[in-house]
């Protein structure tokens, strides 16, 4: 089994999401990621699909993938704003941080 790889930046961080987090929008496409680097970690997220049908809501789901700066761990949060996502992985993943 290979060590996890430790980003060094926001550029690693998404090469290293980009294989293993894969959302696709519901037409299949793969969705544009996008990272939010904090203190402990990088938060990866999907882009939502635009909305066509505004008689239908968003569908419900999906998760955030967090890799953590100290040892390259990978860890999925629920689909939340960024700041709860981090404040969810802090308190489930790394509770000392």
């Amino acid at each position: 089994m290979t060590q996890p790889t430790v980003p060094t930046g926001p550029e690693d961080a998404l090469a290293i999401a980009r294989a293993t987090f894969q959302p696709r929008w519901p037409d299949g496409t793969l969705a544009p990621l996008h990272v939010h680097e904090f203190d402990i970690g990088y938060l990866v997220y999907a882009s939502f699909p635009p909305v066509t049908d505004l008689s239908r809501p968003p569908e419900p789901g999906g998760s955030h993938l967090v890799i953590s700066k100290r040892d390259g761990g990978l860890s999925y949060v629920p689909n939340l704003p960024p700041e709860t996502a981090i404040a969810v992985y802090r308190k489930h993943f790394r509770p000392d941080s």
